[in-house]
């Protein structure tokens, strides 16, 4: 199975090197055959990534040739078979966003969060409910966004919410630079929950809505809900593996 590999890169031209030695070195067996899709790129090609090859039930094995690559196994030439065989598995489910406009609804996939944001200058009014109750009828912020616990690294910690094990039955409810309530600093959320947001003014304090790199603009409200009915398979290199690294980095200096 470990020699059947299908290899993508992203445009950066380190990325591209590597898949033309990989492929010399390796064969290509192509989409269709291969049993492993090994990904070359950083983390934001990851997510590229498991989105092309969702429903496949194909595992991503990514290799980082990007900046942070959290997601990401240490790139190396060598041994690649012998690393796939002894790579661990992670299964994760994406968060289903449904973003209604004035004249449609669109539906999309994050498999780190989906975030809401102000469009211009004006900050953003939200309301916010969960489960059908309004839990904050009035958030001024410049957005807010629902993240995964393989996402909770990400956008999410960038906004000081909080990283959730890989295994917790629980999404990440997190301000971004909230003005009003001042002292609200986010939920922790059952993963069965579903939030609904809600802009205030509109047509003043326009917001997009964005679920990893798919934007919805001018939005008028916003559904989120985890989706179990879908699922994908990250691979990690034996003792590095997807929650490993979500613990060691709450150990952080």
């Amino acid at each position: 199975m470990t020699r059947d590999l299908h290899f993508v890169a992203s445009a950066a031209p380190e990325a591209q090197n590597a898949l033309a030695a990989l492929r010399t070195r390796y064969d290509d067996v192509g989409p269709e055959r291969a049993k492993v899709i090994v990904a070359l790129g950083g983390d934001g090609f990851m997510l590229q990534t498991l989105h092309a090859f969702l429903g496949t039930g194909k595992p991503i094995y990514g290799m980082n040739l990007g900046s942070v690559g959290f997601l990401m196994n240490e790139y190396s030439e060598e041994d690649l078979p012998a690393r796939l065989e002894a790579a661990e598995a992670t299964e994760i489910h994406p968060l289903r966003m449904r973003a209604t406009t004035e004249n449609t609804t669109t539906e999309a996939l994050a498999f780190n969060e989906v975030s809401l944001l102000r469009q211009t200058r004006q900050t953003a009014k939200i309301r916010i409910l969960v489960d059908g109750k309004v839990r904050i009828s009035e958030l001024v912020c410049d957005g807010v966004l629902i993240s995964t616990p393989a996402g909770s690294t990400a956008y999410n910690l960038s906004a000081h919410g909080p990283i959730l094990p890989i295994d917790a039955a629980l999404l990440a409810l997190t301000p971004i630079s909230a003005f009003r309530p001042r002292r609200w600093r986010g939920a922790l959320l059952a993963r069965r929950a579903r939030t609904a947001f809600e802009i205030l003014e509109p047509d003043k304090r326009p917001v997009s809505a964005v679920a990893d790199n798919f934007e919805v603009r001018d939005v008028i409200r916003v559904d989120v809900e985890e989706d179990r009915s879908i699922s994908t398979t990250m691979l990690f290199d034996a003792g590095h593996s997807l929650d490993e690294r979500i613990l060691a980095e709450q150990f952080q200096d």
